[in-house]
């Protein structure tokens, strides 16, 4: 029986998906290596019902450019009771598998390696490689390198939130654009810089303050105030999704914005629309100083996870799928698919990445005190100073509230 490889998918899609799948189809096959692709992620290596196709060279060329997943994807996360009792060791056995290729973020590489161990407590050798991936850009890859995915969910968002800042200019509106990013706020500051909008919102920027409800408003706020004296009517603020999960749950309750709630009583901010949740407080707020705007809410998320990987990810992922070969036939095993600047492909091990109390890999945050986040705040951003004190009594009695370095205790 031929040897054979398994790929499986974990997690959301990004971009790119299939150009890492096709890719390391075309390079196993050409060596004469059978191709094996598993549906459901995890979830198909526990269940009896599993569902696995053979990857070819054609498969392998109709795929490699196209967005989604092939494999269909799960967030699926076994437990120790379906190690003991659901796994699909005859999986392995039956079809000669040497090589496990999971492709997702930290959460599947954790699971991939708890794979292996558990294949080898039952005698059963097999290597395992990862291929990182996540449109958020938050694992701390070295030298700054971008996860697959990022630069083409950056790009469509770009197109979205040029689209929206021109309707903004053409209607005399505002725009609240939430971009999808819940532990870093990578995506929202690209998006927002690349469109030049005057407030771009993430969570990096309370390195000196807590993020709070009315200090998120003020911060949106001081943008359009900061408009209003310059004398334009519109403009677009960008808000990274995840300052509203470090939010304190009272304290969206107190906003009167209407939530559903878990069994724990805290807000489930996984099923509403950011954009739509701070667009309503901040209309509450605009009501109650009487300024006349009017704000429209735009999210920025599923919609940039399947779209098709521009030229950028086509040829990062063609590396990182030839990379999975070359380590696996130098041998390496247990670490993720790292492609550097040159194009060499080198290991990445998990134990170096992982928190040693926590065993969880912590998320890559903007550098807010880097010179990009500095130079965007500085020459991009619009808001109010103290040079716009007097100006901006026109529309507020207090504008040194909206202060944008006292906001923030910058």
């Amino acid at each position: 029986m031929k040897d054979a490889i398994l790929i499986l998918t974990g997690g959301g899609p990004a971009p790119g998906m299939n150009t890492v799948v096709g890719t390391i189809t075309q390079a196993f096959v050409a060596r004469g290596y059978r191709v094996i692709g598993l549906h459901g992620g995890y979830e198909g290596l526990f269940r009896k019902d599993f569902e696995i196709e053979n990857l070819d060279f054609k498969k392998a060329d109709n795929i490699f450019n196209r967005g989604g997943s092939y494999l269909r994807m799960s967030r699926f996360k076994p437990t120790q009771e379906d190690f003991d009792n659901n796994f699909n060791l005859n999986l392995f056995q039956d079809n000669n598998i040497r090589l496990l290729v999971t492709i997702g973020g930290d959460d599947t590489a954790s699971t991939a390696n708890r794979i292996a161990k558990y294949l080898v407590s039952k005698n059963y050798s097999i290597s395992n490689i990862h291929v990182p991936k996540t449109i958020d850009n938050d694992l701390p890859l070295p030298a700054n390198t971008p996860t697959f995915g990022f630069n083409s969910a950056k790009a469509e968002g770009t197109h979205v939130a040029t689209t929206v800042y021109e309707d903004a200019r053409t209607s005399g509106n505002w725009f609240i654009v939430s971009v999808m990013g819940r532990s870093a706020g990578h995506l929202a500051l690209h998006v927002g810089a690349s469109c030049h909008y005057p407030m771009i919102i993430i969570p990096e920027m309370f390195n000196k303050t807590q993020i709070t409800v009315e200090k998120i408003v003020k911060l949106a706020l001081s943008s359009i105030i900061k408009r209003k004296v310059m004398g334009i009517r519109f403009g677009g603020i960008v808000v990274s999704e995840g300052v509203f999960h470090e939010l304190d749950s009272e304290e969206l309750k107190a906003t009167g914005v209407k939530f559903t709630y878990d069994e724990h009583g805290h807000p489930e901010l996984g099923k509403i629309s950011k954009a739509q949740l701070f667009n309503d407080i901040i209309e509450i707020k605009l009501n109650e100083l009487g300024l006349k705007v009017k704000t429209r809410p735009i999210e920025i998320g599923y919609d940039v996870r399947c779209q098709t990987p521009i030229a950028y990810d086509l040829m990062y992922c063609s590396q990182l799928g030839c990379g999975v070969y070359d380590l696996f036939e130098n041998g390496e095993t247990g670490c993720m698919v790292y492609v550097d600047t040159t194009g060499k492909a080198s290991p990445l091990y998990l134990k170096d990445l992982q928190d040693p109390q926590s065993g969880k890999i912590p998320p890559r945050k903007v550098n807010i005190d880097g010179d990009m986040a500095k130079a965007i705040y500085k020459h991009i951003a619009q808001y109010i100073t103290e040079e716009d004190y007097e100006a901006a009594k026109e529309f507020v009695p207090n504008p040194q509230d909206y202060d944008f370095e006292k906001i923030l205790n910058w």
